[in-house]
């Protein structure tokens, strides 16, 4: 035993691969071992450069750099220009001149001459530019009012006048006994009242041409757009939601005293609110609401009812909605608005006539589960996907009709609707051409695991393939569109930037180089992705890591990633750097490792989104017990020597597997773990589980303290103690649990200053070190 602790603790700090030794305490550095990459491209308006954020000296942060045709590498950019680099501008086609927001000011830039001119800069600060249908028309947002600005007169004129809370009403003083006296010996007193009364009527017969004060009350303002005409202003009011926020305890602080600051909204009903959706009409100086009570599918309830009787005789009535500001085309005759029930369920598009503030219905999606996808948020509060095209009476969107996120036109005239794109695969992103005559879209057409890069006619037609080999490509289509600004990676590769020209099967040159001669030392692995059958017959897609034969022990481990609709079996560098870091090094060590997109993971199609439904724990669980299971036998792996990690929704799992599965897996490491789903947040969790007050069914069986009995194997629980996602107390919780039930084979690493994802390189150390001990020390034969 003490050789073995000997070898053990050696192992921890050393293990050797194929063309140098992997350290821990290396490895845990992330990017400062491998080298940091460039993020955040994008092109210079006059499309001469290209600039992205980059600290190639592993400084304390990030720098700009920018890279120009000819260069033989990126230059160190000036702060002033590394910061007119990453401005919103606002432009029309063609146009020389662009506008922008800076530190609260209005600003205009002369492209050709470089000129910059100060429009605007007051105490209040500017802020959502949009530009209007006449060149030189701005409106932008300033102490919740809209404003008109126009280039041309060089006038700003004020839109809307709104103001929270209510109008104090003039109170009458009531006369005294001598006031009343007074009026009644003394003409003098009588004219004067007379007077003032005159004057009063006169003046109110000349309607003033300033926006009478409208008060909105309690609520909220939210989405606050002009139409580009400037005709009509749109607007949302949102009331506030008296659900109690979580307060985090910090203990590691500049002053040495406790922080109790206020983190996030548990799942809840009292996080539904009412909204309004309201128009202002600059011609008539009124305020008025749209009544979406005739949208289709409104009150219908959810499926879910049907298993509580207290809910499935329960009387119809609409349900909460958020509506989007509206979408215009170029001359503003046509507004298209995404709404949202705030279950989920439900998705509308609308093309809104604010003359009079009615609606017409052009598009309903429902789901069962809740409504997401490439290009569909997963939140009511955000919008979609949504254009239109160069008629000006074609909208595009993106729907999972087919059970894949793909592109669809709809005309608003003739009514006609138009699937561009179809297959067993997403369309990822989309961007309308500068000519709106046709899209780029990012799809993973080839491969779940690759981001393939395409051109399509806007009348639909074949794919044009641009970029199609192995691995992810995030692209930036330069101004004048003859070029792209790409960053790309692979398994193994870490990202950089590459510049190509805009065309067929086009060519990559590197522009970027991030990688550290440490990292490039090593000969890191290009994990297989293997297909595996789940128990149910869906294909389960996985990354497999297995070591040399002469060097395999049977034993294995498998890797959970974490959720927010993410996947990680991929053919691109992954945001799980450390751990595919580690996984090289298990594999070292002989370990074959397991990576497994389960069900819910992203780049599969609605029903493998929404297999974890009501139930997680349930098909996400099982998924990694197939896992195994095809471990065990077309690996040879022993099945009593199997153990599992993860962080974050890969540590519920974790803590689902060691607790409802007891004995499937010999140890298990939970990081940052949800161990009570009613303590999440509100967004993520609803979608998924509902509401606690509504299905609490769901709630207990997704939730791993309800199976705290069942612990067997080893397990370690690692958490951050300032983490204001996964909260510290959820691991605390659980712990409680464990002590009452008398629990022995269990552990808690606290983490005094870390959050959800660690910072610190010895706070990484020290996780991964006791992760890796678990499973020398339980997996390995003694």
């Amino acid at each position: 035993m003490t050789k073995n602790i000997f070898i053990l603790a050696f192992l921890i700090f050393s293990i050797s691969g194929k063309s140098q030794t992997l350290k821990l305490e290396e490895i845990m550095k992330g990017e400062s071992f491998i080298g940091n990459q460039p993020t955040n491209g994008r092109w210079s308006l006059d499309g001469k450069k290209v600039y992205f954020e980059w600290n190639p000296t592993d400084d304390l942060g990030a720098n700009t750099y920018s890279w120009q045709k000819g260069a033989v590498k990126p230059v160190l950019v000036e702060p002033k220009e590394a910061v007119f680099s990453k401005l919103d501008f606002k432009r029309k086609s063609n146009s020389d001149v662009a506008y922008y927001t800076d530190k609260g000011g209005l600003y205009s830039y002369t492209i050709s001459t470089k000129a910059v001119k100060k429009i605007i800069q007051q105490s209040a600060p500017v802020s959502n530019l949009e530009l209007g249908t006449t060149a030189g028309i701005l409106f932008f947002e300033q102490n919740d009012n809209l404003f008109k600005y126009n280039a041309k007169e060089g006038t700003v004129l004020q839109i809307t006048n709104f103001s929270k809370g209510t109008k104090k009403e003039k109170t009458t003083e009531k006369d005294s006994f001598l006031k009343t006296q007074q009026k009644e010996l003394f003409q003098f007193i009588k004219d004067k009242e007379a007077k003032k009364q005159w004057n009063v009527a006169k003046n109110k017969a000349v309607k003033s041409d300033f926006a009478k004060e409208y008060f909105y009350g309690k609520d909220n303002l939210f989405n606050l757009k002009a139409n580009p005409n400037g005709n009509f202003a749109t607007f949302s009011l949102v009331e506030e939601s008296d659900s109690k926020k979580e307060k985090m305890e910090v203990f590691i602080t500049d002053d040495g005293y406790n922080q109790t600051p206020e983190t996030k909204n548990k799942v809840s009903t009292s996080n539904l609110v009412k909204t309004k959706f309201g128009i202002y009409s600059v011609a008539k100086d009124t305020v008025y609401f749209v009544n979406f009570s005739t949208l289709s599918h409104i009150q219908d309830a959810p499926k879910y009812y049907e298993n509580y009787d207290n809910l499935k005789s329960k009387a119809k009535e609409d349900k909460l909605i958020m509506a989007q500001p509206p979408v215009y085309n170029e001359d503003g005759t046509f507004g298209i608005v995404e709404i949202r029930s705030q279950d989920n369920k439900e998705r509308w598009l609308v093309s809104l006539n604010p003359e009079n503030g009615t609606f017409k219905e052009i598009e309903h999606q429902h789901d069962d589960a809740w409504i997401a996808g490439p290009g569909i948020p997963s939140y009511s509060f955000d919008s979609g996907t949504l254009g239109f095209l160069t008629d000006n009476e074609t909208i595009y969107f993106q729907s999972e009709a087919t059970g894949y996120s793909h592109l669809y036109t709809y005309n608003l005239k003739s009514g006609t609707k138009t699937q561009l794109t179809n297959g067993n695969w997403e369309v990822r992103d989309v961007t309308l051409s500068k000519d709106k005559k046709a899209f780029y879209l990012t799809t993973n057409t080839t491969h779940p695991g690759n981001r393939n890069f395409y051109k399509l006619a806007a009348a639909g037609g074949a794919l044009e393939p641009i970029l199609i080999k192995d691995g992810a490509h995030e692209v930036v289509v330069s101004p004048d569109e003859k070029s792209l600004l790409v960053r790309y990676s692979y398994k193994n590769i870490p990202w950089d930037f590459y510049i190509a020209d805009n065309k067929k099967n086009t060519t990559l040159q590197q522009i970027s180089s991030s990688t550290s001669e440490s990292f490039k030392s090593y000969k890191w692995r290009e994990p297989e992705v293997i297909t595996f059958k789940a128990q149910d017959g869906t294909p389960v897609n996985a990354r497999l890591y297995t070591p040399n034969a002469e060097n395999a022990n049977k034993a294995a481990v498998i890797f959970v990633h974490g959720a927010g609709y993410l996947q990680n079996a991929h053919n691109y560098w992954s945001t799980y750097h450390r751990e595919y870091m580690f996984h090289n090094l298990l594999t070292d060590l002989g370990y074959t490792v397991l990576d497994i997109d389960y069900r819910g993971s992203d780049g599969y199609g609605r029903d493998f989104r929404t297999g974890i439904y009501r139930f997680m724990g349930g098909k996400d669980l099982s998924d990694h017990l197939d896992g195994k299971k095809v471990l065990v036998e077309k690996y040879g792996i022993d099945a009593n020597r199997v153990g599992i990690y993860g962080g974050s929704y890969g540590g519920f799992i974790t803590l689902m597997g060691m607790l409802t599965t007891p004995g499937e897996f010999a140890s298990g490491a939970a990081l940052r773990s949800v161990t009570d789903w009613a303590h999440y947040n509100h967004g993520y969790t609803g979608n998924i589980l509902n509401f606690p007050e509504t299905d609490p069914e769901a709630y207990k069986k997704s939730s791993p303290i309800y199976y705290a009995d069942n612990l067997k194997g080893n397990l370690v629980m690692l958490h951050g103690m300032v983490d204001d996602n996964v909260e510290y107390k959820d691991i605390v919780r659980l712990s409680q649990r464990f002590i009452e039930l008398q629990k022995k084979n269990w552990s808690l690493a606290s983490f005094p200053v870390e959050s959800h994802g660690f910072k610190e390189t010895y706070s990484w150390i020290d996780e991964y070190s006791r992760i890796l001990n678990l499973f020398n020390s339980t997996l390995l034969k003694k």
